[in-house]
């Protein structure tokens, strides 16, 4: 069975490592969406589409799973939420289930018909993107909740200086 998991990763951290481990013990293969994938360079979406799959990327080849999951970019559809579960379609491989924790996206994947399954959240408090990028804006520690792949591609991207740049003030 192939699973479907969908989200921004801006950055990739420890709670979406652990989400993708918990749903790999329940599917065969998963299907990695990268959601806004046309959004870079904001503080909500500070990555670019391909910093964000360098990042998965290389550390499910650490790990030894990217023989097990396939990454795919996803646009948004610009609220227009009909047309979002047909946009997961065309831009993804046929997947069976999706995983998800967002209540919209539970409903618009269920009113086309798939089964859909929440996530545990490993110790959300703490593993939160929005939090990280807050930590790093503000010049705190941030490397320990990301693996070390992601905190070399934010590195080697100077993206603590880009996300200094963008954070609101």
């Amino acid at each position: 069975m192939r699973g479907f998991y969908i989200g921004r990763f801006q950055p990739f951290h420890y709670g979406h490592l652990k989400a993708i481990e918990w749903i790999l013990s329940k599917v065969h293969e998963l299907v990695i969406g990268i959601g806004s994938a046309q959004f870079s360079h904001t503080w909500e979406n500070p990555f670019t589409v391909g910093e964000r799959i360098e990042m998965i990327w290389r550390v499910l080849k650490s790990r030894e799973l990217l023989d097990k999951c396939i990454i795919v970019a996803v646009p948004d559809t610009d609220r227009v939420h009909s047309l979002w579960v047909a946009m997961v379609r065309l831009y993804t491989p046929k997947f069976d289930i999706v995983f998800t924790n967002d209540s919209l996206s539970r409903r618009l994947f269920e009113e086309e018909g798939y089964r859909v399954e929440g996530i545990p959240f490993y110790k959300r408090e703490l593993y939160n993107a929005t939090r990280i990028r807050k930590l790093m804006a503000k010049g705190d520690e941030w490397r320990k909740y990301v693996p070390e792949e992601v905190i070399r591609v934010i590195e080697e991207i100077k993206g603590v200086e880009r996300i200094r740049h963008l954070f609101p003030s």
